[in-house]
């Protein structure tokens, strides 16, 4: 039901910093929470941050302290500021829900922090 569009990925170089956006066709906090995920290339797609309906955040631990997931309810969008960006943080990045994902993701947002 609800369509997700995931944008502001691109090349950055490593201690830089992103803010990604995840924009709703409906209410995102219909959901639990939404999760930002990540896959790079030969890896399992893992888990950034989420963010509660209430608030309350989840963190992947090699981001703790460096990331921040939040949301605008009004703009029916959740947002990643991703600071002291490194090189293995280079992937795509997509959106969905937490916990529990749908089996239909979008087509992401390319990061890539590299000299």
């Amino acid at each position: 039901q609800v369509q997700l569009v995931e944008s502001g990925g691109g090349l950055v170089q490593p201690g830089g910093s992103l803010r990604l956006s995840c924009a709703a066709s409906g209410s995102i906090f219909s959901f639990n929470g939404v999760g930002w995920y990540r896959q790079a290339p030969g890896k399992q797609r893992e888990l950034v941050a989420a963010i509660m309906s209430g608030g309350g955040t989840n963190y992947g631990d090699s981001v703790k302290g460096r990331f921040t997931i939040s949301r605008d309810s009004a703009k029916n969008t959740v947002y990643l500021q991703m600071n002291s960006l490194k090189p293995e943080d280079t992937a795509v990045y997509y959106c969905n829900r937490w916990p529990g994902p749908r089996t239909s993701w979008g087509q992401g947002t390319q990061v890539t922090v590299s000299s």
